[in-house]
């Protein structure tokens, strides 16, 4: 009987791989997740420098195709097609051993080295994002970069799927210093949030922004601040008072 019984949950077992839509991934086509990326999210990947993957960085094929990355990313560029990649890959690993997230800033490239940091541009709007490539692909002659879902979608193409974009490669010495918010609260009566921006201006002593967006909220802002040693010391400070849910935001979401 423990004979049958092992048998059975073999075959199930191998039913149930050889149904699964497309090999390691639950789903067949991919999809966009069901929500959008908040804020911070939205954010450029940090620029660092780190040690490139060895592994990551070998010759290798697929589909009968020969790829050979490069070591130095300095001075790269290219135009073409970019891509998205969502759902199907979310939590899977990538080409560096990471794990997938659609959320993150993140990319994909057949060459450039893992990892690597990138500026993507889309021509047809001038709207740009800093990425860090992490994984390999996208396998599609027409295509040069697949991001992460996040990173289309400030670049305003998650809806049509594919942009024309321009690649340059960056790296920390061409990093520049970026202004640093601090978001603290949000609401949709101005006058609580003027209110607040005044307490928190005459406690801290740094400047205060209130941005609102199409959602009628209102939200608070400490800044500018250029200083990352203040900005993390301030960031501290509230948080470990009433405003837990305090977090950074670079210049790039700047009112």
């Amino acid at each position: 009987m423990a004979v049958r019984a092992l048998f059975l949950t073999l075959i199930t077992l191998l039913i149930s791989a050889c149904s699964t839509p497309s090999g390691r991934y639950h789903m067949r086509h991919d999809a966009a997740p069901l929500r959008q990326p908040t804020a911070l999210e939205l954010q450029d990947a940090v620029i660092t420098d780190e040690p490139k993957s060895a592994a990551a960085n070998r010759p290798y094929e697929v589909r009968g195709r020969h790829y050979v990355p490069i070591f130095d990313e300095r001075g790269f560029t290219q135009q073409g097609i970019a891509s998205w990649y969502g759902r199907k890959f979310h939590g899977y690993h990538t080409s560096n051993g990471e794990t997938y997230n659609m959320f993150a800033m993140t990319a994909a490239h057949k060459t450039l080295p893992l990892p690597s940091f990138v500026r993507v541009t889309n021509l047809d709007n001038g709207k740009s994002v800093i990425v860090r490539v992490n994984d390999r692909g996208p396998f599609h002659d027409d295509r040069i970069i697949d991001l992460s879902y996040s990173a289309a979608y400030k670049l305003g193409y998650h809806r049509q799927g594919t942009a024309r974009v321009k690649l340059e490669a960056v790296t920390l010495a061409d990093a520049k210093p970026r202004t640093k918010y601090i978001q603290v609260a949000a609401g949709s009566k101005l006058a609580n949030i003027e209110a607040l921006a005044y307490q928190l201006e005459q406690q801290y002593h740094v400047p205060t922004n209130i941005k609102k967006q199409n959602d009628g909220i209102f939200r608070l802002r400490l800044g500018p601040i250029t200083d990352e040693n203040q900005a993390q010391s301030l960031l501290k400070q509230l948080k470990s008072g009433q405003f837990a849910q305090a977090f950074l935001l670079y210049d790039d979401h700047a009112l």
